[in-house]
């Protein structure tokens, strides 16, 4: 496997005030990703841990998604993944907090990463089932949160994981369970 360093994700949010408009300032958010493919080419030939571990060493580019979030994957072992999510006004529903679907990504992507954490070589998963229950509200007064994983079972054909969304302090925001189809990839 080449080794790809990707260029650092940046975001750039701004407030725009137009001169002479008595509208609200519009706020404005640029993501920039790397190319999905480079990662996705490198996961067959790694088993699902090396694979998660050279996307949270920066030796292979993270997912879009997370780019597009502003999540990184920040711990990896066999069994355990975690993702920090930066909490920020661009997450808002329209009552003011994080959106639960912005909370089920970020729980979805933990434990999807968990249970890739388990796979061999040639091996991939995908979500049956997922289900997510909302503790509290999430705001921009926490500025960043973690979604923390960890396996249930790993079996031939289907894993189970769980997930806690919580602040620096362990305040709980969310928690969630998945049931994942494992399967071999290509052939």
């Amino acid at each position: 496997m080449d080794t790809v360093q990707p260029d650092s994700v940046s975001f750039m949010t701004e407030l725009i005030e137009p001169a002479n408009d008595p509208s609200p300032p519009v706020r404005r958010r640029v993501v920039e990703w790397a190319d999905p493919t480079i990662a996705a080419t490198s996961a067959a030939g790694l088993t699902g841990v090396d694979f998660l571990r050279s996307i949270a060493n920066g030796l292979l580019p993270q997912a879009p998604v997370a780019a597009l979030l502003g999540m990184r994957l920040a711990e990896v072992e066999s069994g355990r993944v975690v993702f920090e999510l930066e909490v920020g006004e661009h997450l808002y529903n329209p009552i003011g907090s994080v959106h639960g679907g912005i909370i089920s990504t970020a729980l979805d992507s933990a434990m999807g990463c968990v249970v890739h954490s388990k796979l061999g070589r040639g091996q991939g998963y995908t979500t049956l089932e997922l289900k997510v229950n909302f503790d509290r509200a999430l705001t921009v007064a926490v500025a960043v949160v973690r979604a923390e994983a960890e396996i249930v079972t790993s079996g031939r054909r289907v894993a189970t994981a769980v997930g806690r969304l919580v602040g620096p302090d362990g305040t709980l925001y969310a928690h969630a369970s998945t049931t994942c189809l494992v399967f071999e990839v290509g052939g």
